[in-house]
């Protein structure tokens, strides 16, 4: 069994899902693993990871426009707003969405299905630098 980490960092500039599936498949062709499990793991609890279509773009705006109705910004609303008005929405967003995944490695590729594409998403509405911490193993 071979294994290795990796820390992806996702600059984000607000609100959104920002693919970085090509920085994945690039990583994971260098370490010589044909089968075996990617799993990654978001480090904040204001963004979240997801495999979600990467081919319509409207599909990013319309999920994001779906959370806004699900966790608001609203004064008053939540008690933690530490960080401004959108602190607890994005603690909430991001708890529905998670911020671990594991894909499958087949032939050496991540087993992504044809519109598939791994994203962060960032529930915050200023910019950040997001860190994802990344495990391989297999053989």
């Amino acid at each position: 069994m071979k294994q290795a980490t990796h820390l992806f960092r996702v600059e984000t500039h607000g609100r959104g899902l920002y693919e970085f599936t090509h920085e994945v498949a690039v990583w994971l062709d260098g370490q010589s693993v044909t089968t075996g499990i990617v799993t990654l793991f978001c480090r904040h609890t204001s963004a979240s990871l997801l495999i979600q279509e990467n081919a319509s773009p409207d599909v990013r705006s319309d999920l994001e426009a779906a959370f806004a109705r699900l966790a608001p910004e609203a004064a008053g609303l939540y008690e933690h707003a530490d960080e401004g008005p959108d602190d607890m929405p994005a603690h909430i967003r991001a708890s529905l969405t998670g911020v671990n995944l594991s894909i499958p490695v087949i032939a050496g590729k991540l087993a992504l299905g044809t519109w598939q594409g791994v994203f962060l998403f960032e529930h915050r509405r200023r910019a950040h630098r997001r860190e994802v911490a990344a495990h391989v193993l297999g053989s």
